[in-house]
């Protein structure tokens, strides 16, 4: 009975690393995508019209068992949906391609920063100076911020690269690369954001509207809405829209398995 209560208590930890797993997942084969041509606005659409079609007979044929909609909840949704979604998506996606997989995960350590200070802004989180528990929250807020910095501002030199004296790299090629991973890091760093304002006020609709599956549908069909206006804009290029059967493909179906469409 022991051993099953700490397996049952291990349970919630091993799904967090199962969940961070997909992400790292989602984010190289996206940058793989993406660098065979894929437009990563067009890949947000994509990954979210798929949802929406999986997710489509749970708002048709579980109607009557949810709770009703209203004009209110609508509109809860569709902002919910453009920060946590389009917003969201659209920025690790950009920063992905401005820099790499390696980068997004290490980013991701804002996420609980960020939602802190949103939870203490809100009055959601008590801060007493005086408390151990909200000193170490603090100490780890700031550890996750400067360590944000440094891995933004000093991409350094590649792992195993060798540069000789006869052929060395060029300056401009260096600057170029250092400011593309400067760009991609404010990207990532706006999507962590977006995700601690989207888990803050997800917690508040679910107190209103219990129903996750419900809200996930609409959030994905609101988003497909969304990032496809968001593609038509960003994305002039029509041969974009099409969808080659290889890494493509691959990467938008695994992309429904992870936690960026739920």
């Amino acid at each position: 009975m022991g051993v099953k209560s700490v397996l049952l208590n291990l349970l919630p930890f091993a799904a967090m690393v199962m969940v961070e797993c997909l992400d790292v997942g989602l984010t190289t084969l996206s940058k793989a995508a993406m660098s065979k041509g894929m437009s990563q606005f067009v890949f947000v659409v994509y990954s979210n019209a798929l949802a929406t079609l999986i997710l489509l007979p749970s708002l048709i044929f579980y109607r009557t068992k949810r709770p009703p909609v209203t004009f209110s909840l609508l509109c809860k949704f569709f902002l919910l949906s453009l920060v946590g979604i389009t917003l969201m998506q659209n920025c690790v996606f950009t920063g992905v391609s401005y820099s790499s997989p390696t980068l997004a995960s290490a980013m991701g350590q804002l996420i609980p920063a960020f939602t802190f200070l949103l939870a203490v802004i809100f009055r959601m989180e008590k801060l007493d100076w005086r408390s151990s528990r909200s000193r170490i929250k603090i100490m780890g807020t700031l550890v996750s911020v400067s360590g944000a910095l440094t891995i933004t501002l000093y991409k350094g030199p590649a792992i195993g690269a060798i540069t000789t004296q006869s052929n060395p790299e060029p300056i401009p090629s260096i600057m170029s690369t250092t400011n593309s991973w400067i760009i991609g890091g404010l990207f990532l760093v706006t999507a962590d954001l977006c995700v601690s304002i989207f888990t803050t006020l997800q917690a508040a609709i679910l107190k209103e509207y219990p129903s996750e599956m419900a809200m996930v549908s609409f959030l994905c069909l609101f988003g497909t809405i969304q990032s496809s206006i968001v593609s038509l804009i960003a994305e002039r290029n029509p041969n974009a829209w099409k969808l080659r059967p290889d890494i493509e493909l691959i990467s938008i179906i695994y992309s429904v398995s992870t936690s960026e469409n739920i």
